[in-house]
């Protein structure tokens, strides 16, 4: 028997109603701060990512799925929403258009990663981008909007974190500070950060091995080495927030997995913290269309995976709405009442009503446990004697209750009884 691969799933229909609850919610907020959608595709040339998010770190040296098409094209399925966004803004000229462009898009993932409570090797990201202004009233925007989708989730004791990583005039600096502090440990780091140590320095302080933390402790803090300018910018930010009544906490730690971010960085998490517990994060990135050989075009977005937010959804218990039900199931008495049945089936449906209809050669009461079983608010019933009047027998499956409507009735009737 074929099963889904190692590390994907299938989303079974009594699981949409959490995906459905989460993208409806992530759409009206975007729309609500002049967010516009963006999809991208879901493979690109390779090289976008190994530019972006930078050689020596886990996605492009162990994560990404790299292929060659058949022009001999080395292609990657898509590992990240940002750099596919900031391509598109290049490509199409978005810049030509008042700045900030702000865009959001809702779409699949892929990382080969060890599969996980809440990380797999195909996922669902939800992300916003907001290109072309550096002002660090927009860092409090993104991270703003992040806060308000996930308590518009009905999720709770959600945190921010937040740090600022300096940018490029400060940062190697700061590098060689964190090098110094690093070499007096190099016996106790785990294998991969001592190769961060020479590497990606910076990422030693995201090593999520005991051992490792405990170093990460004491070592300088990003926010003692920034030059003025990100002194100014994060102090800025802060105060935004403060204004804003969103709660942060200073995590001197928060680093972020990709090369691309400068100054702003944060995360969200949720109130079981874990190593895998992040909600989603973001950040500043000023560098990163100038990678793609565009201008200095400064950019700060979020992104969040959908499967983490559902699995949070279920911790918590939380009431989601349901998916819609059928408002009518239409049963038949006999064969020669089917005609008629799919006649009306298909004229309720016309009428923008969702309807199922019986199939097969079930008893009446065989039809009725299907209508049950499927959540139908009402069940049309229709048999010879019915027929020859042009009259229905609709029952109410909560109360059982049954009254006998007109055909030409029945529209306006379901319709009333849908409100």
């Amino acid at each position: 028997m074929h099963k889904a691969p190692r590390g994907t799933f299938d989303i079974l229909p009594q699981e949409h109603a959490y995906w459905k609850h989460a993208e409806e919610k992530a759409v009206s907020l975007c729309l609500l701060y002049g967010y516009q959608p963006l999809s991208t595709p879901i493979f690109e040339d390779a090289q976008l990512f190994s530019r972006t998010v930078g050689k020596g770190t886990d996605i492009i040296d162990k994560e990404m799925y790299v292929f060659q098409d058949k022009g001999g094209q080395e292609l990657a399925l898509r590992a990240e929403g940002t750099a596919p966004v900031c391509r598109a803004y290049l490509e199409h000229g978005l810049f030509n258009l008042a700045q900030p462009v702000k865009l959001y898009y809702i779409g699949p993932a892929f990382r080969y990663e060890r599969p996980q409570a809440g990380r797999y090797r195909q996922h669902h990201q939800f992300g916003f981008e907001a290109l072309g202004e550096a002002d660090p009233v927009l860092d409090a925007e993104v991270i703003e909007m992040a806060w308000r989708f996930f308590i518009s989730l009905g999720l709770s004791g959600v945190s921010i974190q937040l740090n600022s990583i300096g940018c490029k005039l400060c940062r190697p600096g700061y590098l060689e500070v964190l090098r110094r502090h690093y070499s007096g440990y190099t016996e106790r780091l785990c294998s991969d950060c001592k190769a961060r140590l020479t590497r990606k320095p910076l990422r030693l302080l995201d090593c999520k091995q005991a051992v490792c933390q405990e170093i990460a402790g004491t070592a300088p803090k990003t926010t003692d080495h920034l030059c003025h300018e990100c002194r100014l910018h994060f102090e800025s930010v802060r105060r935004y927030l403060e204004t804003l009544g969103i709660p942060f906490h200073l995590n001197h730690g928060l680093v972020r997995g990709l090369d691309y971010y400068t100054r702003t960085v944060f995360e969200v998490e949720p109130q079981e913290k874990g190593g895998q517990s992040s909600l989603g994060g973001g950040g500043r990135y000023d560098d990163l269309i100038e990678t793609l050989g565009g201008n200095s075009t400064p950019g700060v977005g979020f992104a969040a995976g959908l499967e983490r937010i559902v699995l949070n959804l279920k911790r918590e218990s939380l009431d989601i709405p349901p998916l819609p039900r059928p408002v009518a199931f239409v049963a038949y008495l006999g064969q020669e009442a089917k005609i008629d049945a799919l006649k009306i089936a298909s004229e309720l449906r016309k009428a923008e009503l969702a309807i199922i209809m019986a199939t097969g050669d079930r008893s009446l009461k065989g039809q009725m446990r299907h209508a049950n079983s499927l959540g139908s608010t009402y069940a049309v019933i229709l048999g010879k004697e019915e027929l020859s009047n042009r009259n229905a027998i609709l029952r109410d499956m909560a109360s059982g209750d049954q009254q006998t409507v007109p055909l030409t009735e029945l529209t306006r009737v379901l319709k009333q009884g849908q409100k």
